[in-house]
């Protein structure tokens, strides 16, 4: 077994245009602060990484994890939600999507595809210069609108759509196998990765590619009542990263998982943070050390109702309270008394 290094904090949800969250040196300097031992970080911000540099460059690289070094922090993975949303789109989203790529990319699906599919080639590279081994994203979507379909999908539509989605991502993965480092989609609402059966059917598209992995979030799969501990138990081998997000289901007679259009406030399921909301994350964390993850446990900031600050601050401590220092021995070991062949034949009446 191996103890789960963190606590970390995926920068996402903190980077904005005033300080400290403004640039590299004072995010770490404030994510340190906090108790943080590692950083997720995001890829289209130039502040804070030049992905193709990244790719392009190991100096570059080594200097990028130096400047993090200086603050008591590494990064823990790259992140490519944002770009791997675009390597598939369906066209009713375009227009919303549009807002995630590169203003040139804009009003033109196949370049913003391309684009994207280059990014996340720059990602494998990168994250092999960075000395990373996983790297978390989203897998896009060509068939969300149909996952409560009416009409009735027509035949072979979803099979048809995750044989498009596999030949997508097929280069990439094998791109991200030649660098050596796991892709770890995250299951999320939105996607075509939405569960574990649909995981399921993409793997079996790519054929069972190693390189296609999972981004472990309970937080996902309380809003849709699945187990998400049972989860755990189905997918370990895959389960490469790990997001501590906090969530809550209280469904009404006015509303259930679809959530009435309202919002995040007042959905019946909504996210919060780590240790406000139902999900158990001490089963989490002794599951995760038990089948001997090796990666991050990094605190994913989404509530709806905390501040953003006071929720890392707890965030970082909650996560610490959390990872369990494995052992190393048994605790009986104590009263081991010892044997061979001849011994255990003996106590067998063997002899």
């Amino acid at each position: 077994m191996t103890t789960l290094k963190g606590p970390g904090v995926f920068l996402a949800q903190f980077i904005s245009d005033e300080a400290p969250f403004n640039s590299l040196d004072s995010i770490c300097e404030w994510a340190a602060s906090l108790g943080f031992k590692g950083i997720q970080m995001p890829t289209l911000d130039s502040r804070f990484i030049d992905l193709q540099k990244a790719a392009e460059s190991k100096t570059y690289a080594d200097e990028l994890k130096g400047r993090i070094a200086v603050h008591g922090l590494e990064i823990t993975e790259l992140s490519t939600h944002l770009q791997g949303q675009l390597v598939a789109v369906h066209p009713a989203y375009d227009l919303a999507f549009d807002a995630f790529a590169p203003e040139q990319f804009r009003n033109n699906p196949k370049a913003r595809t391309e684009w994207a599919v280059q990014q996340m080639k720059y990602a494998a590279q990168a994250s092999q210069n960075l000395g990373l081994n996983a790297h978390a994203t989203f897998s896009g979507s060509l068939l969300w609108h149909m996952f409560h379909p009416w009409p009735q999908r027509p035949a072979g539509l979803v099979d048809a759509g995750f044989t498009e989605l596999a030949k997508r991502w097929t280069p990439i993965l094998d791109e991200f196998d030649r660098c050596g480092v796991d892709v770890c989609y995250e299951i999320h609402p939105g996607e075509d990765l939405f569960d574990g059966i649909t995981y399921e059917m993409f793997l079996e598209k790519v054929n069972n590619h190693p390189r296609a992995c999972l981004l472990y979030d309970p937080s996902h799969f309380v809003l849709q009542q699945l187990d998400y501990i049972q989860y755990i138990d189905f997918y370990h081998e895959r389960i490469k990263a790990f997001h501590v997000k906090d969530s809550e289901f209280n469904p009404t007679g006015r509303q259930g998982t679809f959530g009435g259009y309202q919002s995040w406030a007042d959905r019946a399921g909504r996210y919060r943070s780590p240790g406000d909301g139902q999900v158990d994350f001490g089963t989490i964390f002794s599951k995760l050390a038990q089948y001997d993850y090796k990666g991050w446990a990094v605190m994913e900031w989404e509530c709806c109702i905390k501040d953003a600050q006071v929720g890392a601050a707890e965030g970082a401590e909650f996560i610490k309270k959390h990872i369990i220092k494995v052992t190393d021995k048994a605790f009986d070991d104590f009263a081991a008394s010892g044997g061979d062949d001849d011994f255990n034949a003996k106590i067998l009446g063997l002899k």
